[in-house]
């Protein structure tokens, strides 16, 4: 689903979740160089994406059967605050999180995943979801940045349907205090009716991040990837399909809600392949300033959900386009961008060490501490490690401004969706 992709790349300028993102941004002022701990991977600045960027690695480096060094582990589980929630980055994780810090239900959603994937943070994980439950909204969904009226939007609430599923919970069964689940949020945000001056029959299908000022519903590619595994109620790691099931034309029910869960995510399949299609097998990137930019990012995330509904025809055509026009972009995105490049070649069956020419996994290991062949179970000396404590209050709900320059050319999955302002209509 996201990708809150390296720091540099956050171009948002309005509070978060709320306002429309205006067409530019001033400036940002000169800062010092981030100090980057031992632990984490990448050399960019963490603020905006560092357990995001880990957790991706972590599970990229799981698909190729590889082990995270236990400092790395160790980093990612010691961000956690006392509640269980994660914020997106801790400069100093000995201090306890406060009111001040801002709980990120996409860094807690991907770090339960990964953490679940590597097994031995029993503790951590089941804490982090019990947050995750404490904050869900009554409709069924999750905000970005949790808090009284914090709106619930597609990205958020797609990634911790797959957290929850992930550490063995059944999202359809997890409901709020309205009787709401994670796919009714999600399936009151797909367009089914075309909306005058908003959407076109071309836009059926699609997923929007949030209903716009007037209530009417933006179709967003970003938003439509994510919402695709959350529907089918799946994380980010996808098994690539045995066999291919063809993208049907099917019209979603007008009548928005809850709807049969494999329609839904037919709808969001034939809305991405079409979409691509226009423009030769990618999506374009929807971020101010970067015109006429391919979205890498988000064109590995559509890979992954085209593979989740068992499209593996379709997967395979923005795979090769990725295969051929991913090298400059993997560099500038970091560990987090090489790790959807291994998610989107082991959705789709391909070979993440022979991609496109590059061996994507000796990229991404090069990020960070050296990980190691998984042998045997996962009962090795890094699950033994004591998990790191937190006496936080877990008082988080403020009003969060990221300031940032428009970066043209690089993908934003769906982690910096969640960052991502509503559409204009």
């Amino acid at each position: 689903m996201n990708v809150r992709r390296s720091a540099a790349a956050l171009a948002a300028s309005a509070v978060l979740c709320v306002v429309a993102a205006p067409a530019a941004f001033a400036a940002p002022s000169p800062s010092p160089a981030p100090v980057i701990p031992s632990g984490l991977y990448g050399k960019n600045d963490p603020t905006y994406d560092g357990v995001w960027r880990q957790s991706l690695a972590f599970l990229a480096q799981h698909t190729a059967g590889l082990r995270p060094a236990g400092q790395a582990v160790d980093w990612l589980a010691g961000q956690q605050c006392a509640d269980g929630s994660f914020a997106a980055f801790r400069a100093d994780a000995s201090k306890a999180c406060d009111a001040k810090t801002m709980a990120d239900s996409n860094a807690t959603a991907a770090a339960v995943q990964a953490l679940a994937a590597v097994g031995g943070r029993e503790a951590t994980v089941k804490k982090a979801v019990g947050w995750l439950k404490s904050v869900q909204n009554e409709d069924g969904g999750w905000a970005y940045s949790p808090g009284p009226g914090a709106p619930s939007d597609a990205n958020s609430t797609a990634i911790v349907a797959g957290a929850l599923a992930a550490a063995g919970e059944k999202p359809d069964a997890v409901k709020s205090k309205g009787g709401k689940t994670s796919y009714d949020a999600l399936t009151v945000l797909q367009l089914a009716c075309e909306q005058k001056g908003v959407s076109t029959a071309a836009d059926m299908g699609a997923f929007a991040y949030q209903p716009d000022k007037a209530g009417k519903l933006p179709a967003n590619a970003d938003a439509t990837a994510a919402a695709a595994l959350g529907v089918l109620g799946k994380g980010l790691v996808v098994e690539a399909p045995k066999a291919d099931v063809p993208i049907a034309s099917k019209p979603v029910a007008c009548k928005r809600g809850p709807q049969d869960a494999a329609q839904s995510a037919m709808g969001a399949a034939d809305y991405l392949a079409t979409t691509m299609a226009k423009t030769g097998d990618h999506l374009m990137s929807a971020m101010p300033g970067a015109t006429d930019q391919p979205d890498y990012g988000n064109t590995a995330d559509a890979v992954v959900a085209l593979a989740a509904g068992g499209h593996k025809a379709a997967a395979a055509k923005p795979l090769a386009w990725l295969e051929k026009n991913h090298g400059a972009w993997a560099k500038t995105a970091g560990p987090a961008g090489y790790a959807q490049l291994i998610l989107a070649a082991h959705a789709a069956g391909a070979d993440p060490k022979a991609f496109g020419g590059t061996d994507l996994v000796a990229q991404l290991n090069a990020q960070g501490p050296e990980a190691s062949p998984v042998t045997g179970t996962s009962g090795d000396a890094n699950d033994a490690r004591e998990e790191k404590k937190d006496d936080s209050s877990g008082n988080q709900n403020i009003v969060w401004i990221v300031g940032a320059g428009a970066v043209a050319g690089i993908g934003i999955g769906i982690l910096l969706s969640g960052r991502r302002k509503k559409q204009q209509p």
